[in-house]
């Protein structure tokens, strides 16, 4: 990486369809020069995610990405230079740098991370996807001792870490999964007590097969069908954690989206909450402290699908909504 010369990749076109690598486009720029209150980073590892697929549609949670700028994308950097108290050249921080090697980034939309072995962790389990899958599944699916608990895309970043966490705290847990060798990765080497594997075009009836007892605690990632299916099965006052949708994000997405809503909500006094990472930062300590626990013990395992090279982002992307990966994506720089 040079140190005069700042890599873009650039959204050139928001796609209508399939997001595909001529919606992207590798330039030079200048690196810039950090002012009052912020600081130049260099990127290390840019996370991957399925809402970066999101943020082409539109404003969500943060601005929506415009074409011809540079890719928006969370990533794990080291401070250059600083011109903000608190940070110095050395430091490791996690922010919104975008898909480039240079960023200039506001010092308050920095978080200082610590040193650590391996560093990608911080973008793994430690970061994002492990926090968001200790929220969402413990804060907001709240399950008990001995229900049983289903999360979709449980082959992904999220959904991994979801399905052994549920494990942990003693629940039947089952995962859907797109493939017999995710679906096999799930059982034999995570612990799930039984995987579906959607593409096989008979979801309900697997699930069902798989949860005698009906679902307690459904992690939804993916809405759509899947989601459909999973509330039918739902038992009365069963909790469904919205997460995602990544079956809406790329390309057309189900005709009538999932049926049933609100009449089996009503009918089975079920809780149906979205959530936001971000809103529990304030708790992050606890849980950190909990996933490390977990980690050194051997409890909770970490799955890395780590890519080199800048200029194989789009690809990497591309391929994370097609289902490529196993466990958290990311891009070293």
């Amino acid at each position: 990486m040079s140190d005069t010369v700042n890599r873009q990749i650039l959204l050139v076109e928001k796609p209508s369809g399939k997001l595909g690598l001529e919606h992207f486009n590798l330039v030079q720029g200048t690196v810039p020069a950090p002012k009052d209150g912020e600081a130049l980073v260099r990127t290390r590892y840019i996370s991957l995610d399925a809402a970066n697929r999101a943020w082409m549609h539109g404003a969500t949670y943060r601005a929506a990405v415009e074409a011809n700028t540079v890719m928006a994308g969370g990533s794990i950097a080291e401070v250059v230079s600083s011109k903000a108290p608190g940070l110095a050249p050395g430091d490791i921080v996690f922010g919104d740098t975008g898909w480039q090697d240079y960023a200039a980034v506001p010092a308050k939309h920095l978080t200082k991370m610590p040193r650590m072995e391996p560093i990608t962790h911080l973008l793994s389990v430690y970061g994002i996807a492990g926090l968001t899958a200790y929220f969402g599944l413990l804060h907001v699916g709240k399950p008990k001792e001995g229900e049983t608990v289903v999360v979709s895309a449980a082959a992904g970043s999220v959904g991994s870490i979801v399905g052994q966490i549920a494990k942990i705290k003693d629940c039947n847990v089952i995962g859907i999964a797109g493939g017999k060798d995710k679906c096999q990765w799930l059982t034999s080497e995570l612990g799930f007590d039984a995987a579906v594997d959607y593409k096989d075009g008979a979801t309900f009836k697997a699930l069902r097969a798989a949860a005698p007892k009906g679902i307690d605690v459904y992690f939804d990632n993916v809405g759509g069908d899947i989601l459909e299916a999973c509330l039918s099965l739902m038992n009365n006052r069963g909790r469904i954690a919205c997460c995602g949708a990544i079956s809406q994000y790329d390309g057309v997405p189900s005709a009538h989206g999932p049926r049933g809503v609100p009449g089996l909500i009503v009918v089975k006094r079920l809780i149906m909450q979205g959530f936001i990472v971000m809103d529990y930062m304030d708790q992050s300590g606890q849980a950190l402290a909990d996933l490390q626990s977990w980690v050194a013990s051997g409890k909770l395992k970490v799955q890395e699908d780590v890519i080199d090279g800048i200029e194989n982002t789009p690809k990497a992307l591309i391929g994370l909504l097609a289902g490529e990966n196993r466990g958290k994506r990311m891009v070293r720089v």
